[in-house]
């Protein structure tokens, strides 16, 4: 049975409005009720304040452990030979007899030697390293080719063979004959150095599509699939990457992923998360981006480490064989690439999964003509992240579906759904509670002199104090993530560096908790955000 994948365009059915509705509620719901409690009975108050701080607390040490674990894990993975090892996979045998006896030094990373073994012994039940092909789609606007050049030169500079990459420029006809030409352009220079270099233009005002990265991304997967199909290529080993305009991938990247395309016997259920770090521009940003940049890069550190958890985010890869079954991405969201995993789970019922890649996609941090019009991309950015949850009816719909139409069973989808609502409530109530919900006990309840009223902000103080081990974390792991510093700045650079992180709780704020409200508030109201902003980019001279 084919599902039905589409996202609802127009009226909604009332279970779908529901859904809608239910994150925006929670989260005002959570504020207005710490200030209800407070009012009827300070105590009360202050034992709901005291445990949703202390979640704060919990959650901030997992942090600091999870950033230290992951930035080891990241720089382990980085030094790892992936082009040797994806070289072994073509004589897994010989391969095996040579390292199994070494398994103790160089190969303790991961369980190469075991996958030898295994592969070894069972010939002809993996793909073959030869006929891996990746295709890399660098999604466009109107981006120049001083933007796009560092981004297909870092295709070009990766450890996989050029002579197996077909890269795939697809830009929107919204872009004007400047566009036009600037593909032209890249093909012109690009089209002998790979297998071969495409360029795809994304028609615009087509039915059913938004203005959007996800209809620009299906439009030249399709053409992708018929081009592979009048190429002969082999379908089931063609790899298929997503790339922003932006994105600098790390020179093993496309290894990583053809190693554990391979090494996975579930790998066409499966899509290949790298960790995205906001690095490439981090020193020419102003503060309150380099914090909202650093925050995202350690988020993305973290998640990792959390596979059960771990959904699509910007740049990630799938086989062109699962892409072209479940029609690619969605043509009706302005998060596709988060929506991709739920898009993914339902229709494979249930038996898919993110599997991480420990290696870094680069990526801007943003910037702006000026201070206040960077702010503003800033904001922009982040409330369109934060439209994933719209999500949250896409899922609940589904969850609470009658048997015979329920994508994947209630009690497998249900902690899945949770996390996915708890995330986005969090979001939005953390930062404005923290910050203060100490003081609403004391000031909702004045007649109530109590010791819990006038010690409470004292209390919070403290856990606040402990709490802050992770960011004295990320202070310490942002030096170990940040590229060198440019020769244009002196070394009093870096105690900016440090000092910016006073914005934290003022970013958290306008850039976490509004953002997320603002989201929210747009599906409660079904005011949709039906448009993608495209964040400018801009190379600070």
């Amino acid at each position: 049975m084919r599902r039905n994948l589409e996202i609802p365009q127009g009226k909604r059915t009332q279970k779908y409005r529901f859904f809608e509705i239910l994150p925006g509620a929670m989260s005002y719901g959570a504020i207005i009720l710490l200030f209800l409690l407070s009012w009827l009975d300070p105590v009360l108050g202050a034992v709901y304040l005291f445990i949703l701080i202390t979640s704060t607390l919990v959650k901030a040490i997992g942090t600091a452990f999870r950033t230290i674990q992951g930035y080891e894990v990241l720089k382990r993975a980085e030094r790892v030979d992936w082009h040797g090892r994806l070289l072994d996979l073509m004589d897994p045998h010989t391969a095996y007899e040579r390292v199994h006896d070494d398994a103790s030094k160089s190969y303790h990373f991961d369980e190469h030697v075991e996958n030898l073994k295994f592969m070894a012994a069972m010939p002809g039940d993996f793909p073959d390293p030869a006929k891996i092909y990746h295709i890399v789609i660098v999604t466009a606007y109107d981006e120049t080719l001083e933007i796009l050049e560092p981004t297909i030169d870092a295709i070009k500079n990766t450890t996989f063979s050029n002579d197996h990459i077909i890269v795939v420029l697809a830009y929107e006809a919204r872009g004007g004959e400047a566009m036009m030409a600037t593909a032209k352009a890249l093909r012109a220079k690009y089209k002998d150095t790979f297998k071969d270099f495409l360029t795809v233009e994304h028609p615009s005002n087509l039915p059913g599509e938004i203005i959007g990265k996800g209809p620009n991304l299906t439009f030249a997967g399709k053409y992708v699939a018929e081009y592979v199909n009048n190429k002969h290529l082999p379908v089931d080993h063609v790899i298929v990457t997503s790339l922003d305009s932006d994105n600098r991938m790390h020179p093993k990247y496309l290894d990583s992923v053809a190693y554990e395309f391979i090494t996975h016997p579930n790998r066409q259920r499966l899509s290949y998360q790298p960790v995205s770090l906001f690095m490439n521009n981090i020193w020419d940003a102003p503060a309150p981006t380099r914090v909202i940049a650093l925050s995202n890069s350690f988020f993305n550190v973290i998640s990792t480490m959390r596979p059960h958890s771990l959904r699509n985010f910007a740049s990630h890869s799938q086989p062109l064989q699962a892409l072209e079954a479940m029609g690619f991405w969605s043509k009706r969201t302005i998060v596709e690439d988060g929506h991709q995993y739920w898009r993914s789970l339902f229709f494979f019922g249930g038996d898919y999964s993110v599997l991480p890649i420990r290696i870094p996609i680069y990526q801007d941090a943003v910037i702006g003509e000026s201070f206040w019009k960077t702010v503003k991309a800033q904001f922009v950015q982040v409330r369109r992240w934060y439209y994933g949850a719209s999500d949250v009816a896409y899922v609940g719909v589904r969850l609470f579906a009658k048997r015979s139409e329920r994508p994947v069973p209630f009690w497998r989808l249900l902690p899945k759904f949770w996390r996915l609502l708890d995330g986005h409530i969090t979001l939005a109530i953390l930062a404005p509670i923290v910050a203060f919900g100490g003081w609403v006990p004391m000031i909702m309840n004045m007649s109530a002199h109590t010791m819990v009223g006038y010690n409470l902000p004292n209390i919070v103080s403290v856990v606040e104090t402990f709490a802050s081990v992770g960011l004295i974390v990320s202070i310490l792991v942002s030096f170990k993530l940040l590229p060198k510093r440019p020769a244009k700045y002196k070394k009093g650079k870096n105690l900016v560096m440090i000092l910016q992180w006073v914005l934290m709780p003022v970013t958290s704020i306008l850039y976490q908790s509004i953002a997320a409200f603002y989201a929210q508030t747009r599906l409660m109201l079904g005011r949709y955000m039906e448009k993608f902003d495209v964040t400018k980019k801009i190379i600070k001279k």
